[in-house]
């Protein structure tokens, strides 16, 4: 009986042996076949990554080939995610070599979606932290230093308003873009044509697989496809022009404030546009910034420095400053009498001082007596168009500003443009809720009141004036090639209206603008010699916030004009002493007037056929 009952106990232990040999051998072979390639690309996670390799942004190119904006090789610190989440201890250390707080690195791992690709950390550190990471090597694992290409505005400020910057993508513009193929990581324009090309500059990433060790540095590259660079602008911009331009507004900025009683001009804006099609030449903006700040990483105190200067360094006041156009708008009321015929060419109007209706007058408060539309308009007579503001009336002269595209953006393809405004009954009554008064006509006639443009704004009229009264819309780009140079887009001019306004008109008007340039001029002690034949206005418009703002629109050569300038100083007093010898400087490089030969800049050719 007993040994019947072992018998059997024996027989139930055989069955739960050969049981658990069934499980364990079917558990394996489901290991091995069913799951064999499941497990075997964990073990291979663990030893090989696939790292990008950023493509280089497309290259700017000024109109004769100069290379303006480019890239250089930099090294970017990134984390290796090994085995798992990376150890608040390598965070440390690596928080300390960076001089980052943990913080910022443990939210740039939290934010990064890919399992096995690098988290990019730092971008373009010096040769001193490389070396202090190399040789804590073993306490970093997972700690890689990568090459990448670094955005580099050659010239520094030079052009930045237009240029813009580069910087990582944040989380709301990944929001908006990761249905476009961005992801976190990636560097994008920010600003101006970096941000508006961007999908054109910015080309396609390469990668590679890599074998890793344990610490995580590549120690094999096991496969690799090669980034596909961006395409690159070809600009309407002369680097010697903006070079010029830039350099003429920096030195009579210091002047003013250090030789005048106009110490707070410091901030000024200068156009340089081709009437002919709406090329810009140059733009320039002051303050600027230096964009490789952004495009290396902004410290704190270099952002401080920018954000807390209360000249806006960031504004691109060409495009985006709204001030009183002054006595250059004389030019838009001149037209609108003649062509309404609310005053002759031969008719005189007596200058007193003042005007007889409202005691309005110039601005030093002298008489020129007996004038006509020629001499009232090269002599800047605010009498005189006071007169022609009362003649015309607040609706004719809104309808004529608005025929030269005053009150509505130009078009140019940068981001944040101003419209201005256009002084209205309209606007007035909705703003304050008050009827519209004759002084208010007085003021408009002459650029004050509410009347507001841009400098590109007056470039745009100044060069309808120049050209018979064909609107172009500006344009900053004249091609985009691919990076073998082949041109995939080109940009001609655009005509976006033209004014309807007689040729005896015109003709008369910039007659005007001729003599401001000659003898008993207003710009006569500028251009009086200079041999290129000018057109232009000078203008003082009134500030309420310090001292009066100088301006300066003009064009050449008189007889066949290729060139326009608008420039505008910010509390700089008289427009004749404070932006004309801006311009003057502008139109000595435009025409290769009085240059001294320069060094050969330190940029380099396009390789391309432009």
């Amino acid at each position: 009986m007993l040994a019947k009952r072992s018998g059997y106990r024996l027989d139930i232990l055989g069955v739960l042996v050969i049981l658990v040999f069934v499980v364990l051998i079917s558990r394996l072979g489901y290991l091995q076949v069913a799951q064999g390639q499941y497990y075997g690309n964990l073990a291979d996670g663990n030893r090989i990554r696939l790292i990008p390799i950023i493509a280089p942004r497309g290259i700017f190119y000024d109109r004769n080939g100069i290379t303006l904006v480019s890239n250089r090789p930099g090294f970017t610190v990134s984390l290796l995610p090994l085995t798992g989440p990376v150890p608040d201890e390598v965070v440390k250390k690596l928080s300390e070599i960076l001089n980052i707080s943990m913080v910022e690195i443990q939210t740039k791992l939290q934010q990064h979606s890919g399992n096995f690709e690098p988290v990019r950390i730092k971008t373009d550190i010096g040769q001193d932290i490389v070396t202090k990471i190399e040789e804590r090597r073993n306490e970093l694992p997972g700690v890689v230093i990568e090459i990448q290409p670094i955005r580099n505005y050659i010239n520094n400020e030079l052009g930045a308003h237009i240029f813009g910057y580069v910087s990582e993508i944040n989380d709301v513009e990944l929001e908006q873009l990761k249905a476009d193929g961005y992801k976190s990581g990636d560097i994008i324009g920010k600003f101006g044509l970096e941000k508006v090309y961007d999908r054109e500059l910015r080309g396609i990433d390469g990668g590679g697989q890599v074998e890793v060790d344990v610490t995580g540095r590549p120690v094999q590259v096991l496969g690799k496809k090669e980034p596909v660079p961006g395409n690159n602008l070809v600009l309407t911009l002369d680097s010697r022009i903006q070079r010029a331009a830039e350099q003429a507004i920096d030195e009579q900025l210091k002047y003013l404030q250090t030789k005048s009683e106009f110490s707070k001009a410091r901030a000024a804006s200068a156009v340089v546009i081709n009437p002919k099609n709406g090329e810009i030449l140059a733009m320039v903006s002051r303050p600027a910034f230096n964009p490789n700040f952004f495009a290396r990483g902004i410290s704190s105190k270099e952002w401080k420095e920018i954000n807390e200067n209360p000249n806006h360094p960031m504004d691109n006041k060409a495009i985006a400053g709204e001030y009183p156009p002054g006595s250059t708008f004389k030019i838009i009321t001149g037209i609108a009498a003649l062509e309404l015929g609310k005053v002759t060419p031969e008719e005189k109007i007596l200058d007193t001082g003042k005007h007889w209706i409202i005691p309005k007058g110039n601005a030093s408060g002298e008489a020129l007596g007996w004038i006509n539309f020629q001499e009232a308009l090269a002599k800047s007579d605010n009498v005189y168009f006071y007169e022609m503001g009362n003649r015309l009336g607040i609706d004719n002269l809104e309808k004529y500003a608005r025929m030269f595209g005053m009150g509505a953006a130009t078009g140019i393809n940068l981001p944040g443009e101003s419209e201005g405004l256009v002084a209205n009954r309209r606007y007035k009554e909705k703003v304050y809720g008050e009827d519209w008064y004759l002084s208010e006509t007085f003021d408009a006639a002459i650029g004050q009141g509410f009347q507001l443009a841009t400098p590109l704004q007056m470039a745009q009229l100044i060069a309808q004036i120049a050209n018979g009264g064909h609107r172009y819309r500006p344009h900053l780009v004249n091609k985009i090639l691919s990076s073998d140079g082949q041109v995939l887009q080109s940009f001609g001019p655009e005509e976006l209206g033209q004014v309807q306004v007689s040729e005896r008109n015109l003709s008369l008007v910039r007659q005007s603008l001729r003599n401001v340039a000659m003898e008993g001029g207003t710009a006569a002690e500028a251009f009086g010699d200079f041999p290129i034949p000018i057109a232009g206005k000078t203008g003082t418009a009134e500030n309420s916030h310090g001292d009066d703002h100088g301006w300066f629109v003009a064009y050449a050569p008189f007889d066949d004009p290729r060139v326009a300038v608008v420039v505008i100083v910010e509390q700089g007093g008289f427009g004749s002493s404070s932006a004309v010898p801006i311009a003057k400087k502008i139109m000595e490089a435009a025409f290769n007037i009085n240059q001294v030969p320069a060094e050969a800049p330190r940029v380099l050719k396009a390789k391309t056929a432009l």
